[in-house]
């Protein structure tokens, strides 16, 4: 690539019949120098990849023919498939058009129209209730799912990192998403200038935010960087779906000025709107009125005016064109029949108008400028190469940084449970300040390492799930357009939240162990420490298993206690290790607490050769028998063990079961994770 060539040019006509070297794929219809063949065609997109749509010279020509979609019927559950006396639902039904280079287009229609289902038709998204069937050409080639790779899709909602700068984010993608073969310094020099052509100087180094969390840039800038975070690889065919949902109407007609802008380089645009103001109107080059899932118009915006004038349905003088459509094709709640007869009347109207034998015409000379095998090419015509642009290193390099930034600036994470920590710390020491070794003692002993054990479960599980579910869309959203690996983002998370996770709890354990008094030797201390730090990670993986398994938050968090109460009833404190009901002896073993209970009292107790009595103070010659009516219940830390049913020869055991549960609880969060990011690219 020519390093001191522009990215954008700056004037690009709209059918760009001028630009050197040609399209590979021939020019638009009526002016066919050449047929390739669909495999030549794909093959030279993959060739040039994302590296070829930077210079801009890619111009792409949009057609879709008899696109039908119907919503099939629910299961009826247990194996027995839809009901086979509910028909299919119709969204679409034979809907076609044609999009050129250079051209901004606005589909409109009421709500349940189909606009979102046909952009996402037109970018192979379909939701497993869905059944397709249509064609779907760029310029004159049927790439399948493959027009993911030549095109960008911006979504209605904005999903970001809250924590990350404008310039990070955009930073991130770049790295991550445009070819492999250009330079840093390259992709350094592409996010300035997308920042500069999408207004985002100003805000270049503020925090993203998110609205009602944390106080961030403004909606429009919010929009603007979901943009700019598409059209980073510079691609030639971008959709957006309710591009100014959300934007009052100066930051809407602000955003259709930026597609605007970039239709005139020569782009195509699609774009889905509701209800555009006459300014945003008048912006368009073309609108599609979409009603009950039909085309009740496709062409020019003034042509429009001329044929609901056609149809008997005149727009009044000073009346946003926009509205009337809307409210013409309308269905009104109790003229249900009247409105769909009157909607079927104007999207017949069209079939047999002049505007659409035109886009007929325009699909037959695409059609049939390039020479069509069915067996050319299929969806997997890209599998041949990667996904990612990037190496899986550089994903690890990028991921840890994001991860790291995202833990030291949000504030839940540091702040919050650092105190929270110390506080806890300092109440449990005081309420538990050295502690005598004796009779009520082992209580009171056995009671803080229990409640250790009990505030470090559900301190680090709510801390994953109160962060990772709202942070998984994102994921999802990234993983879905190839920017980086499961495997990479699951262990870059993982490694940088591991030092929280480790120096937080550590406070807790130098905290309570002095205060409490417990048994006196550095030895001891840090096999307590030990102990509590791979508890604490335990419950990190667990709140993963949970997050991954949950959609939200809220459903993490219903989940979350009635999964953990069984473990910590089974953990030897409230019920006694030797008194487990059969037909729970599995649960038993799933119990962290159980075996973290075990090991902090073995530690505490098998020193202990002495524990105060009340009879040693009168003399009285005890015996060694637990079960004295004198109150001596234990004589030695050994009797405190049996009594609870502790068996020190379960020492390794113990720690092995421990990374045992620690690694299977993220091995079966990473499979959960895995299986949704590869559903949702389905």
């Amino acid at each position: 690539m020519d390093e001191e060539k522009p990215l954008l040019s700056k004037d690009i006509a709209a059918v760009r019949v001028d630009l050197e070297p040609p399209t590979p794929y021939g020019s638009i219809a009526g002016n066919h120098p050449s047929l390739l063949t669909q495999n030549e065609v794909a093959s030279q997109f993959r060739q040039k990849g994302s590296s070829s749509l930077l210079d801009g010279h890619e111009a792409v020509t949009l057609t879709w023919q008899n696109i039908n979609v119907n919503l099939n019927p629910p299961s009826r559950g247990c194996f027995r498939g839809p009901d086979p006396n509910t028909r299919p639902k119709p969204i679409l039904r034979n809907v076609h058009g044609t999009v050129k280079p250079g051209t901004l287009l606005a589909i409109l229609g009421a709500s349940g129209s189909g606009k979102t289902t046909l952009l996402n038709s037109l970018t192979s998204r379909f939701h497993p209730m869905l059944d397709f069937t249509g064609e779907v050409l760029v310029n004159g080639v049927d790439f399948g799912r493959g027009i993911r790779n030549i095109s960008a899709y911006v979504q209605q909602d904005d999903l970001f990192i809250a924590t990350m700068t404008v310039r990070e984010h955009l930073t991130f993608r770049a790295l991550l998403r445009m070819d492999k073969n250009i330079s840093k310094e390259r992709r350094i020099r592409r996010v300035e200038e997308v920042i500069n052509e999408l207004g985002l100087t100003k805000c270049a180094e503020n925090i993203i935010g998110a609205p009602g969390r944390m106080k961030g840039i403004s909606g429009g800038e919010m929009r603007r960087l979901s943009f700019a975070s598409e059209i980073m690889t510079n691609p030639p065919l971008l959709f957006c779906d309710e591009a100014t949902s959300g934007l009052d109407s100066f930051m809407a007609e602000n955003i259709v000025q930026t597609l605007k802008a970039m239709a005139s380089r020569g782009k195509t645009i699609l774009c889905t709107i509701h209800q555009p103001s006459s300014e945003v109107y008048a912006l368009f080059d073309q609108v599609l009125v979409m009603a009950e899932g039909r085309v009740a118009y496709m062409g020019s915006s003034p042509d429009a005016l001329e044929f609901f004038k056609q149809q008997g349905y005149l727009c009044p003088v000073n009346y946003n064109p926009a509205d009337y459509y809307i409210m013409t094709l309308a269905v009104v709640p109790g003229r249900e029949s009247e409105c769909r007869d009157r909607v079927e009347k104007i999207c017949d109207g069209f079939k047999h108008s002049e505007f659409d034998q035109k886009i007929e015409e325009e699909y037959a000379a695409i059609r049939t400028s390039v020479s069509y095998n069915e067996s050319d090419i299929s969806d997997t015509d890209f599998s041949n190469t990667s996904r990612y642009e990037s190496s899986w290193v550089r994903q690890m390099a990028c991921l840890l940084k994001r991860c790291w930034l995202t833990n030291l600036r949000e504030p839940m994470v540091i702040r919050v449970r650092f105190a929270q920590t110390v506080m806890i710390g300092l109440i449990l020491g005081l309420i538990y300040l050295r502690l005598d070794v004796d009779q009520k003692g082992v209580q009171n002993i056995n009671g803080v390492l229990f409640l250790l054990i009990t505030n470090l479960t559900f301190t680090n599980v709510f801390a994953v799930v109160n962060a990772f579910p709202i942070e998984l869309p994102i994921f999802l959203r990234e993983y879905g357009i190839g920017l980086y690996r499961v495997d990479s983002y699951f262990l870059s998370k993982m490694l940088a939240e591991l030092p929280t996770f480790i120096i937080i709890p550590f406070i807790l354990v130098c905290i309570d162990y002095w205060m409490v008094g417990l048994y006196d030797s550095a030895e001891a201390f840090l096999i307590c420490a030990g102990i509590l730090l791979l508890v604490a990670n335990i419950c990190v993986s667990f709140g993963y298993l949970i997050s991954t398994i949950a959609n939200s938050v809220n459903m993490a968090l219903a989940i979350g206690p009635p999964l953990m109460v069984p473990l910590l009833m089974f953990g030897g404190f409230f019920l006694n290790a030797g008194s487990v009901p059969k037909y729970f002896i599995w649960l038993e073993y799933l119990s962290w607490f159980k075996y973290a209970n075990e090991l902090l009292a073995i530690n505490q107790w098998k020193h202990i050769d002495h524990i105060a009595c009340p009879a040693e103070n009168k003399n009285d010659n005890v015996t060694s028998s637990p079960n004295r009516a004198d109150g001596c219940q234990y004589r030695n830390g050994e009797q405190v063990l049996k009594y609870f049913s502790f068996d020190e020869d379960n020492w390794y055991l113990d720690f092995a079961l421990l990374a045992t549960l620690l690694v299977a609880f993220r091995i079966l969060a990473f499979i959960i994770l895995f299986i949704k990011a590869r559903r949702s690219t389905a």
